[in-house]
Order: structure tokens, then sequence, then C-alpha cells
């Protein structure tokens, strides 16, 4: 018994470590973990596309592959799991974890470029590092087109305006006949440069609030 409780510790300290959650947010994350697997080891795609608050989210693919990008393990590995088990989970809604009081200034532009670099796999999806017209024209339709209140050329129209105004803030001197590859990480940086994202960007879809999430009182 003791032996089994030393290692059980020792994990929660690693995960602890790993993801800057406390010992209590990460006890009431495993419950919502064993919910949503039926208390397997694992989660696949099927049982995050059961998450009902999920259902009419525009990006709601882009989301749920979020939780299977082998990108945002922080370990720079390419690729999907098929599955994922509680560590990589938790690893995927760490970056959601918003700062707190004792959270310096060098600590939360580190969370802020996770968050920044998360949000730019979501919308990298072939995984080349660029975010490509193609892509980022498919997100914007996704975004307008399915909220009913524009049409889907109309959609286009503006994911090719906003990725023309992009390539001209970031490459003001291109010649008319050269072709713009597309959004790089640092491009991404400094178009969100002066959104404030430590704090605002987090997670309510799997019934986790992880913004107002204090030790024994997650929204569960």
């Amino acid at each position: 018994m003791g032996a089994s409780q030393t290692r059980s510790d020792n994990r929660y300290q690693d995960l602890m470590d790993k993801t800057g959650f406390s010992l209590e947010q990460i006890k009431n994350l495993h419950k919502r973990f064993l919910h949503l697997s039926g208390n397997e080891e694992t989660i696949s795609r099927e049982n995050l596309e059961s998450i009902s608050a999920l259902s009419n989210n525009p990006l709601r693919k882009q989301i749920i592959d979020a939780f299977f990008d082998k990108r945002n393990q922080r370990d720079d590995k390419a690729g999907f799991f098929h599955e994922i088990g509680f560590e990589q989970f938790l690893m995927v809604m760490s970056h959601f974890r918003p700062p707190n009081l004792k959270t310096t200034a060098e600590e939360k532009e580190a969370m802020r470029k996770e968050k920044l670099r998360f949000l730019f796999n979501m919308h990298d999806t072939d995984n080349d590092g660029i975010i490509t017209l193609t892509e980022y024209r498919k997100v914007v339709e996704e975004l307008l087109s399915k909220s009913g209140a524009i049409g889907l050329e109309a959609a286009k129209a503006i994911a090719d305006a906003a990725m023309l105004e992009v390539a001209s803030t970031n490459v003001p001197h291109m010649a008319p006949e050269d072709f713009y590859e597309g959004i790089t990480f640092e491009h991404f940086e400094q178009i969100l440069k002066g959104l404030e994202m430590e704090s605002r960007m987090h997670i309510r879809f799997l019934d986790v609030d992880t913004t107002t999430m204090r030790c024994g009182k997650a929204t569960m």
C-alpha cells in the first residue's frame, strides 16, 4: 500500500511540475477525464465529439484535433495520436491555465507564447510551419458561414482580403507578382501583439472553467 501511494504521489508531483496545475486541480480534471472516457485509460475523438457544448462550435474539429496533436505536448513531435491518456489530456488543458498572483513577468510571457503556439497549431493543419491562405480561408469560412450570418463566397472574400492585409504588413516591399506563402509563427505573434492572451484564453467546452478553477472548487 505504501509503495503504491508513493508512486501515485510521485506521478502527481511530476504532473504538477509539467503543467502548473495544483494537486486538487489535477484530481478534479482526472475525474472529468474518467467521465469523458467512460472510466477507460484513454480518450478518443469520439469521446470528445459527444460533448454537447461543442456541437455548434464552428471550430469544433480544430478544437478536438488539438487534443490529439503531438505538437501540443511540448516535445516538438509532429503527427497525431489515435487516442490520448490522462497526462496528454492534462498537457493540452494546461495551455488554458491562467496566470496567478505569483506568476512572474517572465512566466507570463512564456505562457503567452505557449498559448499563441497552440492557436497557431490549430490553424497550421498540415504542420509545415506556415498558415497558408487555404488554411486561413477554411477557418474564416467555418467561423462566418456556419454562423448563418454570411455566405460562403463572402467568407472567402473576407479571408482573402485579410491575408492580403497580413502580407502587406509583414512583407511591405513584396512586388505584385510575388506570392505570399503564408503566416509564419513570427508573423502570427506580431498580428496578435496587442491582444492580452494570458488570462483571456480559457476553456469551458469540457465543463471545466480553468479561469475560476481553485483548489477543491473546480467546475466539473
